[in-house]
């Protein structure tokens, strides 16, 4: 059995490098806590709230972080596989350069988020808020963004092939140099109103 922990408030702790092995964390909060380097392997946080915690270096493997808010959270070359965050927040935090390996993003808020050069592959991402966030370079392949909100979304130089592109209104991106397949070509023209000859 999972160890439970609820309601608990964690505060300028250092879990530097900390193993966490099918941990679950109801409601928790935690506050200025150090987890550069740490691994979680299975652990489930559902409804905590992140604030000033270091995540980086971090490597979460099929944990899942359900509807939580990170706020100025640092995830410098933080890794993600497999893991699901549906419903999770993201404020004023520093996501670069971070790796997303599958999983479920769905419902996830990024409004505004700065993915300069972020790596995401194979991960959920259905109604996801991406309005106005920076992709500028960022590989996004095999991504499911059904339903996504991607208003003033930048894309510049983006990878974007095998995502599912069907919620992007081309006319109110930034797409100068981003790279998408021959299917998404169609999809994209006839979003633009052209039929397909």
């Amino acid at each position: 059995m999972p160890e439970l922990t609820e309601n608990a408030t964690f505060r300028n702790e250092d879990w530097y490098g900390e193993e966490l092995v099918d941990r679950h964390f109801v409601g928790c909060e935690f506050f200025d806590v150090d987890l550069t380097e740490a691994v979680s392997r299975g652990a489930v946080f559902t409804g905590c709230t992140f604030g000033n915690v270091q995540f980086n270096a971090s490597r979460h493997v099929d944990s899942a972080f359900t509807r939580c808010v990170f706020r100025r959270c640092n995830f410098f070359e933080a890794e993600f596989a497999g893991c699901k965050l549906i419903g999770s927040t993201f404020v004023e935090c520093d996501l670069r350069p971070m790796t997303v390996d599958g999983g479920d993003w769905s419902f996830v808020a990024l409004p505004g988020a700065d993915l300069r050069g972020v790596r995401l592959t194979g991960v959920r991402m259905r109604e996801a808020d991406l309005t106005r966030a920076n992709l500028t370079g960022a590989i996004v392949t095999g991504v499911d963004l059904s339903g996504a909100l991607l208003l003033n979304v930048r894309l510049g130089g983006a990878d974007l092939r095998g995502s599912d592109l069907t919620a992007l209104d081309p006319t109110v991106v930034e797409r100068d140099g981003a790279i998408v397949d021959a299917e998404q070509a169609i999809v994209i023209a006839q979003v633009l109103g052209f039929r397909i000859g």
